[in-house]
């Protein structure tokens, strides 16, 4: 053999570095918040992560969201007034460059939505109890609002369901049907998107009810998108709909409660995030302590064939107020945000039970509310 193959043949095989994945945090800009979007750098191997920078200023950027493509980033800036606001993402990702904002027509803008196509940014309005629909252009930026869908309805909760409270709004991964959670009347209101002109025609039945008082706040799609778990922010609960993939319509299946037996009449608490596992195996949720105790956990449930949950666990989140979390797009990391201690915490999935690990690994960011991952 010739000494330069023979060389060859004695080096280790080499696995190629895993890609460092970039994640979006939304902060509250409030008087001790943070200055808007921050980005930072997750390393897939290590769970480590780099110290947040801004990448772009805005008033109260509490939820984001970005575009299939991932050219494009959208923010739901939850101030008095509310407002949608559009970026485009620079070459690397660290830096956001405003392209526009607009209205949102409803106050306290709380979340915000991307359809699968890209052409519609989709918002709820927390105060102002609606949800509106504005058309993307081509070059990212969001034109004039299309539809404003505002309900009608209230609840048991003498103070939180006096009026509708759009919370979350959200598309099917085929961009055909829309789903909107309203904390202030127990509905998940359920619409045929038109992506081509931007509007939202209700379903028959027009939405999912959930348990009186339950106070429906997000919402994630299982694998194949035949189920919607819907976490319930007043009753501490996860309400599962099945989906009919072809109408769209939701039909109630299960509810289970998010906390541990011995914490399920403490009215400290209040669920905030759900999200699905890449796998489809298991769900998780967050539960503030909205006292700021400390004792805030995500709970992670197992999800059966027939869409029903089993709780697992409900583990330590590490921060105050556990706010948003997202899991990196292969299902090895959960970063969870507190909004009161101001830090981003990592926990680890266990690939065989889904079950959390606390790695240790923080950053430091004021006021994070929201987490999001780029595409890869």
């Amino acid at each position: 053999m010739r000494p330069l193959l023979l060389l060859a043949a004695m080096l280790p095989i080499l696995a190629p570095a895993a890609t460092p994945l970039r994640f979006y945090l939304g902060t509250y800009t409030r008087p001790g918040g943070g200055a808007g979007i921050y980005t930072g750098i997750l390393d897939p191997e290590t769970g480590k992560l780099t110290a947040p920078t801004v990448a772009a200023q805005a008033p109260d950027p509490s939820f984001l969201a970005l575009s299939p493509d991932g050219k494009f980033l959208y923010a739901a800036l939850e101030t008095k007034e509310g407002a949608v606001a559009a970026y485009r993402v620079e070459p690397g990702g660290a830096t956001l460059a405003p392209l526009n904002e607009t209205p949102a027509e409803g106050a306290a803008t709380c979340h915000v939505a991307v359809d699968a196509t890209g052409h519609s940014v989709l918002a709820a309005n927390y105060n102002g109890g609606n949800f509106a629909v504005f058309p993307t252009q081509p070059g990212g930026s969001l034109a004039p609002r299309a539809t404003l869908f505002a309900p009608c309805g209230s609840g048991p909760h003498p103070k939180r369901q006096a009026q509708p409270h759009a919370h979350c709004i959200l598309t099917d991964p085929t961009g055909r049907f829309a789903y909107g959670c309203d904390l202030g009347s127990d509905r998940v209101w359920a619409w045929k998107l038109d992506t081509a002109r931007g509007t939202l025609t209700p379903l028959d039945p027009p939405a999912g009810i959930t348990p009186a008082g339950a106070g429906p706040r997000h919402a994630a799609f299982g694998a194949g998108s035949r189920f919607l778990y819907v976490c319930n922010e007043l009753a501490n609960t996860v309400t599962v709909f099945t989906r009919d993939t072809a109408s769209g319509t939701l039909a109630p299946l299960q509810n289970i409660p998010t906390l541990p037996e011995n914490l399920r009449a403490d009215p400290a608490f209040a669920t905030a995030e759900i999200a699905c596992h890449p796998t489809g195996r298991w769900l998780y949720v967050s539960n503030r302590d909205t006292t700021g105790g400390g004792r805030d956990t995500v709970a992670v449930f197992a999800i059966a064939d027939d869409g029903k949950l089993t709780f697992l666990e409900a583990a330590p989140a590490g921060v105050k107020v556990a706010r948003g979390f997202a899991l990196d797009p292969a299902g090895r990391w959960l970063l969870v945000a507190g909004q009161e201690d101001g830090r981003i915490a990592v926990m680890r999935i266990d690939p065989a039970t889904g079950t959390l690990c606390a790695t240790g690994q923080t950053a430091a960011v004021p006021a994070p509310v929201c987490v999001l991952f780029a595409p890869r």
